[in-house]
């Protein structure tokens, strides 16, 4: 499974995973409503998080308030509902949504979830996110996010995919090659592009592969992509260890998440060096201080829940996993997993977020504090948006790239991202994810200014 920045509860997607419980702001309250808010107050939701890092990051650099304002809302929600009949004969209605946040560089993009928590809120704050990512990225896309409040793990193939057709016609208007490409994220697959894909193409009366990516490369899909936000995130990790003085050879990890991007973190970081010591799965983690064997561990995709039945000399839980004594951290599951409650306990030189959102906002005020660097998720994990961009360009051009292309141009990427936040952190004196932020803000705000207010 692979998401354009998200994985799966207790594993992870695309892109890491992502959190969210239901949002406690209203999303059209002021934008200053989320910043008000107590951030000892947890969990929190992907929405208050969000608008804090924007309030936080516009504090930081010369920019009109007005435009702070606008990004502080979504440009529109799509609510739709998606009748499915089910293998019984019976139909049970389900709410989808597509939240775009912001446009102004280009077509929306965002993984679309599958899960029961999905929410109008979680959707406005992930959706977001995935502006601040592309912008970071230097990506000619705007942010998007959506999904449908449904189990995945309720419904049979039949159902997943007359599910994924309708809801595809529901938000038909609202998506397209130039407008909107979604991609895998939480619950969602390659398989599910494919339908959606081909319910969207049959109504168009033509074939149309860019409307959607992280496809099966049969059909327009990239090779590479669904390694890619792991693959990223190793890239990062390995900058990151080198900028702090580490040396790859020496340094112990530690991985939360197994899936996708977890796994592929993990096997690249082995493979250059680095001593991954212990990794884990919904169930929980194994921990060896000699370094574990990645390779021979199987990731979420090739045997769902499988690292505790690998040989190990001990057990750990997913938040033993996290208080490690380890050189580097990498929370790839799930989100706001790092805490108020448990930050101080946090032992790593250095921390790389995988997943979407693992650190809450007073969890990274305390961190900060304690001097510990965290490399943010929006640079980390955007590999999986970039290889989607990599795949748009080669639907949109009808041209393939072999994977050794696709690896270079995202190493090529990533390396141009670290070092624009790399700079503006050394120019401001901030933490990473400020520079990050700072980074995405400033070409937001400049392509906004550029293109002024409609009247």
């Amino acid at each position: 499974m692979a998401a354009e920045s998200e994985p799966e509860r207790g594993v992870d997607v695309d892109s890491g995973a992502d959190a969210a419980v239901d949002a406690d702001v209203d999303a059209d309250a002021p934008a200053d409503a989320a910043a008000d808010v107590d951030v000892d107050a947890e969990p929190e939701s992907a929405l208050e998080t969000a608008r804090r890092q924007l309030h936080r990051a516009a504090d930081r650099i010369d920019i009109d308030p007005n435009i702070v304002e606008r990004l502080a809302h979504p440009k529109a929600v799509h609510e739709v509902t998606v009748p499915v009949e089910r293998d019984d004969g019976t139909v049970e209605v389900f709410t989808g949504y597509r939240a775009h946040h912001d446009g102004v560089r280009g077509p929306y993009k965002g993984g679309l979830r599958y899960h029961p928590e999905v929410t109008r809120d979680e959707c406005v704050g992930l959706g977001m996110w995935m502006t601040w990512k592309c912008a970071v990225m230097d990506l000619p896309f705007g942010g998007a996010k959506g999904g449908v409040a449904v189990n995945p793990k309720d419904l049979s193939e039949g159902e997943t995919e007359r599910l994924t057709r309708r809801f595809a016609e529901e938000i038909r208007d609202s998506i397209g090659p130039t407008v909107d490409i979604p991609a895998p994220d939480m619950g969602t697959d390659p398989q599910t592009m494919a339908w959606l894909m081909d319910a969207y193409s049959m109504q168009e009366g033509e074939t149309v592969p860019g409307v959607v990516t992280g496809k099966p490369p049969v059909i327009g899909g990239s090779e590479g992509r669904a390694e890619a936000p792991g693959r990223s995130v190793a890239i990062i990790a390995r900058e990151a260890i080198d900028y702090h003085g580490m040396a790859i050879r020496e340094t112990d990890v530690a991985i939360q998440g197994y899936g996708s991007v977890g796994s592929n973190a993990a096997r690249l970081l082995d493979d250059w060096g680095a001593n991954v010591v212990a990794v884990s799965d919904v169930n929980g983690g194994v921990h060896d201080v000699n370094g574990l064997d990645t390779h021979a561990i199987p990731s979420h995709d090739e045997e769902p829940e499988a690292v505790l039945n690998q040989p190990a000399p001990e057990t750990v839980s997913n938040a033993e996993l996290l208080e490690l004594d380890v050189d580097v951290l990498i929370p790839a599951a799930i989100g706001n997993v790092i805490t108020a409650e448990n930050a101080d306990r946090i032992r790593a030189d250095l921390v790389v977020e995988g997943a979407n959102g693992p650190t809450t906002s007073a969890a990274d005020r305390i961190i900060a504090d304690r001097g510990i660097p965290v490399v943010p998720d929006i640079l980390a994990n955007a590999g999986g948006v970039t290889v989607s961009y990599f795949e748009w360009l080669q639907d949109i051009n009808r041209r393939s790239w072999s994977l050794e292309r696709v690896r270079e141009e995202l190493e090529s990427e990533m390396l141009d991202a670290w070092d624009a936040v790399r700079r503006e952190r050394e120019a401001r004196a901030v933490t990473w994810r400020d520079a990050a932020y700072v980074v995405a803000l400033s070409r937001v705000a400049e392509a906004h200014d550029a293109r002024g207010l409609w009247p």
